[in-house]
């Protein structure tokens, strides 16, 4: 298995200084005390992407790399700002003379499933570079970070490792990445004290792409589409930001990381909900499609999330029954669900990611956003289109919600409670697409429906604990065990629905 660990680090332009100048001196920054080493590093690496550069143009960064303290297989996906997690693996068993012809660790294929969509990883890239690094430490002589000045020599790859005849770059660029205790201010200190020298951030995310860039083919946007202050340019940001985001989060998925498969169903919604809204402005027929689809993966995504949201509310509950009216294995009986559920729903969530239908999804994502189907509508201003779309998905939420509120307790109402809290998703999700146009009316509309979608769906997972509760009750009175306490927490989850009703029609009066 993969190691993973989070680099911090910017990137500087050393061309304009002068050949065999040394980077000036840190000691000075706010935070450091001394700078030591001075070491010296011959580093080869050869980056792995697809032919038209899948990996580049979705901000991850896969290479095999020789020379250097972390020689290895390195894979980078993105965080935020200037982090990303790098996942190592060791260099296995081909040769350090035969890096263009090594095969891609299994694991790391399966991480970038989503981003390949089938495509097959070769070498297109060849870094060679000479690092000589320096350490920033502290009064107590602890590292904070280290500065690397390197001159790199880059290679374009025909993609079975051979040199493209002519296509090759060199330059000098520094890094500062933090290290130990280091922070973002002591690199902010020391981005000032570069600046104060004519030291620039360069403007290339990474070597890799400069390396593209500047030997002819640098990657591909993902969503080309209009212009950006029309309607359909600013669709079409926002559904590459989700895109990429759902991206980001497959990779959790599989590697079971905390909150991924929520954060992946909310792109996936999100995507779905700007398709819904803004339907006017792109061909409705491939919207419709992708739109199924991505409701069948939110779907299959959603049995391992609902399954985590009800063994967190249902184990919260249990902690709250007093002792004496805790009778039986109540936990232990909670955990055999709890673990059965989770089995099966994770086995669920992968095999979907690996279904060759998710692949299918992908492709039309992918594609939608390449050649985005734009219908006349797009192309006009923005604040007029994203204002009227708002303003419906207001009136059906609305709409929905009193019809919902009028009926009497009971399962009629719950449905129609749950319908009407995912026209308030639509809602909220439709006015945050509109901020960066709209401006705070859509912040506050934001707010508001957030604030709704959350008691509905309190609501909502009250309904899912109270049909588990009659399920684990069950087999607990099969296994001859008291359902006392099971039918106590039923009352429970009956009583805090009742409440949250009554919130949601002190929310909407106050509207």
């Amino acid at each position: 298995m993969a190691t993973a660990t989070h680099e911090t680090e910017r990137k500087y332009d050393l061309d304009d200084l002068d050949p065999g100048a040394p980077l000036p001196a840190l000691g000075s920054v706010p935070g450091v005390r001394a700078e030591t080493g001075g070491e010296v590093h011959a580093l080869d690496a050869v980056y792995y992407d697809t032919t038209d550069l899948r990996l580049a143009s979705s901000r991850a960064t896969l290479r095999r790399r020789t020379g250097g303290e972390d020689a290895g297989w390195h894979l980078k996906l993105p965080v935020g700002g200037d982090t990303r997690e790098e996942l190592w693996l060791p260099l296995g068993e081909t040769p350090e003379g035969e890096t263009g012809s090594a095969a891609v660790p299994e694991e790391f294929v399966r991480l970038l499933a989503a981003r390949t969509r089938g495509a097959a990883l070769v070498p297109v890239v060849r870094l060679r570079t000479r690092r000589t690094t320096r350490l920033l430490r502290d009064a107590e002589g602890r590292a904070l970070a280290e500065i690397a000045d390197d001159a790199v020599r880059a290679e374009r790859l025909d993609g079975g490792g051979e040199a493209r005849e002519g296509a090759e770059v060199s330059w000098r660029e520094a890094e500062a990445e933090l290290t130990g205790t280091g922070t973002t201010a002591l690199l902010d200190g020391v981005e000032e004290r570069l600046r104060e020298a004519g030291i620039l951030r360069a403007e290339g995310p990474s070597k890799l792409v400069r390396a593209l860039t500047e030997t002819g083919t640098p990657p591909p946007p993902l969503a080309p589409g209009a212009a950006r202050d029309t309607a359909g340019g600013h669709l079409l940001r926002y559904l590459r930001a989700q895109y990429l985001a759902f991206l980001d989060r497959e990779a959790g998925v599989r590697r079971d990381r905390p909150d991924s498969v929520h954060k992946a169903r909310v792109a996936l919604r999100r995507t779905r909900s700007a398709l819904r809204s803004h339907r006017a402005l792109l061909d409705r027929a491939r919207v419709d499609a992708l739109r199924a689809e991505l409701k069948w993966l939110a779907g299959e995504l959603g049995t391992d999330r609902d399954r985590e949201v009800l063994e967190e509310r249902l184990r919260g509950q249990l902690a709250d029954v007093e002792g004496p009216l805790l009778l039986g294995p109540a936990e232990a009986r909670l955990t055999t669900w709890a673990v059965r559920a989770g089995d099966t729903s994770r086995a669920a969530a992968l095999a979907a990611l690996d279904d060759p239908r998710c692949r299918a999804l992908l492709d039309d994502w992918a594609n939608l956003l390449a050649a985005p189907p734009l219908r006349p509508a797009a192309v006009r201003p923005a604040p007029r289109h994203f204002r009227k779309a708002v303003k419906k998905e207001r009136r059906r939420s609305r709409k929905l919600l009193a019809r919902a509120l009028a009926l009497p307790h009971g399962p009629a109402r719950d449905v129609a409670l749950h319908e009407a809290r995912k026209k308030t998703k639509r809602l909220r999700y439709a006015a945050e697409s509109a901020r960066p146009v709209l401006g705070k009316p859509a912040k506050r509309l934001t707010r508001e429906a957030k604030a709704l979608t959350s008691l509905l769906g309190d609501h909502h997972d009250g309904v899912e604990a109270r049909a588990v509760l009659l399920r684990i009750a069950a087999r607990a009175q099969t296994s001859g065990e008291p359902g006392f306490t099971w039918g106590l927490l039923y009352g429970r989850e009956e009583g805090r629905a009742r409440e949250t009703e009554r919130e949601v029609e002190r929310l909407r009066a106050g509207e």
